[in-house]
C-alpha cells in the first residue's frame, strides 16, 4: 500500500468518525422546519403536527417557520442553501418540488440535487366539485357532457401550474376534451367564483370546498386520489366513478438539505414516521382533509420520480408555459 492510499484511507475513516460524533450529537439546539407557505393551509398544517410530536421525540424544540412566496419556492430555495446540519428541514409540497421542474425554464434550486428526501407527510384530498346548474349527477355524466359540447366547460383553479390546474388539464387529455381553464390567485376566489356560477367546475381541495359542500352550493362528484376519503366515505374515486387511472394527489413530504448525514435522515425518518401513525395527529389532519402518510427515503424519492414524470408529460402535452 502507498504512502498516499494510506493517508486516503485515514482521511476518509476520519470523516467517516467525525460524521458519525456530530450526528450522534445532534440535535443540540432547535430544528427549524420550514413551511413554505402562509399560515392556515394544508401545508402549515402538516408542518405544525409534526413539529409538535418532533419536539418531544428529539428533545429540542422544534420551530415552524413560515417563509411563503412564489408558490412555495422561496421557502424551499431557503432550506436547499441551508447547511446540511439537520437543524433545517422544510415541507415540500406538490408544486416546487414536482411541477415547476418542467413548468418554469429557471429555478433557483434543483430538487433533486440539492435536497433529501426524508419521508412523504401527507396528502390534501382533491374533489372534483361542479356548479349545481351542470347537469351532472356523476363523472359518468360529466363527461358525456363534456363531449357533448367540448369547447363549452370551464374550469377554475388555484393558479396557472398548480395541481388543479394541472388536474384539469389531465381530465382534457383523458377525456379528449377542451374546458378553458380560468386561473386565480388562491383556491378560496376559484371556490368563491364556482358558488356564484362564473365557472362551472373545480378540482378543489377538500378544505376549500367543504363549506360549500356542506351549504350545497357546489355539488362533489368524486375525490381524485387512489382511495375514497374517510370522511365521506360516500364519494367515489375517480377511476371508480368512470375515469380509470385518474389520480392527482397534493401532496407535502419532509426534506433536508442535500448532504445531511445519512443517520440525522434515518432518525427524522423514524421520528416522522411515528408521529404521523399517531391517532391524535392522524384526526388532526383528518379534520382538516388531509390524510396522513409516510415512507422511507427512498420510497419518497422513487415517488417524486414518478410525480415529476407523470406532470412533465401533462404539463408538456397541454403546452403550459411558466416563466
Amino acid at each position: 500500500m502507498t504512502k498516499l492510499t494510506t493517508q486516503l484511507l485515514s482521511a476518509a475513516a476520519m470523516a467517516i468518525l467525525t460524521g458519525t460524533a456530530f450526528a450522534q450529537s445532534w440535535p443540540a439546539r432547535s430544528v427549524r422546519l420550514i413551511s413554505p407557505f402562509a399560515p392556515g393551509g394544508g401545508a402549515d398544517i402538516t408542518s405544525r403536527a409534526i413539529a409538535q410530536k418532533l419536539s418531544p421525540a428529539l428533545g429540542q424544540q422544534g420551530v415552524v417557520d413560515n417563509r411563503g412566496g412564489a408558490g412555495g419556492m422561496l421557502g424551499v430555495d431557503l432550506a436547499a442553501k441551508s447547511p446540511p446540519d439537520g437543524y433545517t428541514l422544510v415541507m415540500g409540497t406538490i408544486g416546487p418540488i414536482a411541477i415547476n421542474p418542467s413548468l418554469l425554464s429557471k429555478m433557483p434550486y434543483d430538487p433533486v440535487k440539492d435536497l433529501a428526501p426524508i419521508s412523504q407527510a401527507a396528502v390534501a384530498v382533491n374533489v372534483l366539485v361542479v356548479h349545481p346548474s351542470l347537469p351532472a349527477k356523476s363523472v359518468k355524466e360529466l363527461i358525456a357532457i363534456a363531449r357533448a359540447r367540448p369547447t363549452d366547460l370551464n374550469y377554475g383553479s388555484s393558479g396557472s401550474g398548480a395541481a388543479d390546474h394541472l388536474a384539469g388539464e389531465l381530465f382534457n387529455a383523458m377525456v379528449k376534451v377542451k374546458m378553458a381553464h380560468i386561473p386565480y390567485k388562491g383556491g378560496a376566489p376559484a371556490m368563491l367564483d364556482l358558488v356564484s356560477g362564473n365557472v362551472q367546475i373545480v378540482f378543489s381541495t377538500l378544505s376549500t370546498a367543504t363549506a360549500a359542500i356542506d351549504g350545497k352550493k357546489v355539488r362533489p362528484l368524486a375525490v381524485a386520489g387512489s382511495k375514497r376519503f374517510e370522511g365521506m366515505p360516500e364519494l367515489p374515486t375517480m377511476s371508480e366513478a368512470g375515469l380509470k387511472g385518474f389520480e392527482v394527489n397534493n401532496w407535502y413530504g419532509l426534506f433536508a438539505p442535500a448532504g445531511t448525514p445519512r443517520d440525522i435522515i434515518s432518525r427524522l425518518n423514524a421520528e416522522t414516521v411515528k408521529a404521523l401513525a399517531m391517532p391524535d395527529v392522524k384526526k388532526r389532519l383528518m379534520d382538516a382533509g388531509i390524510i396522513a402518510t409516510s415512507s422511507s427515503p427512498e420510497g419518497f424519492a422513487a415517488y417524486i420520480r414518478d410525480e415529476t414524470a407523470k406532470w412533465g408529460k401533462v404539463i408538456r402535452d397541454a403546452n403550459i408555459k411558466g416563466n
